[in-house]
């Protein structure tokens, strides 16, 4: 129960991050686009992990399918999409940080665990 809860967590902080990294850019992508794009790739992360592949690899594999998804649902110029995934990522990042060092929670970059 408690691997569900982490999962649902890192889905719905992920979404979080290219919801309103989205709309500091553009006028953004919908809610059920970032939950799609958070879905999958949480997913696929926990998908590399289930099968043991090694840690970078974990943390590697979901960013084509968030960046695809993304530069799919934005429909915006290459650089607009850039911009904004950088954002992305920088929240994504920020998110982490906080969530990582005052919950204990590393379910968003395993490699990385702060607290």
């Amino acid at each position: 129960m408690q691997y569900v809860v982490s999962f649902i967590i890192a889905v719905l902080l992920t979404s979080i991050s290219y919801f309103f990294g989205s709309r500091l850019v553009t006028k953004g992508i919908h809610l059920w686009q970032a939950l799609a794009i958070g879905a999958s790739v949480v997913s696929l992360g926990a998908l590399a992990e289930a099968i043991g592949l090694p840690i970078w690899l974990i943390v590697l594999i979901p960013f084509p399918v968030g960046m695809l998804l993304l530069f799919l649902f934005l429909k915006q110029p290459f650089r607009i999409w850039l911009i904004t995934y950088l954002i992305i990522l920088a929240l994504y990042t920020l998110i982490h940080v906080m969530v990582s060092f005052f919950f204990q929670f590393h379910s968003l970059i395993p490699a990385w665990k702060l607290s």
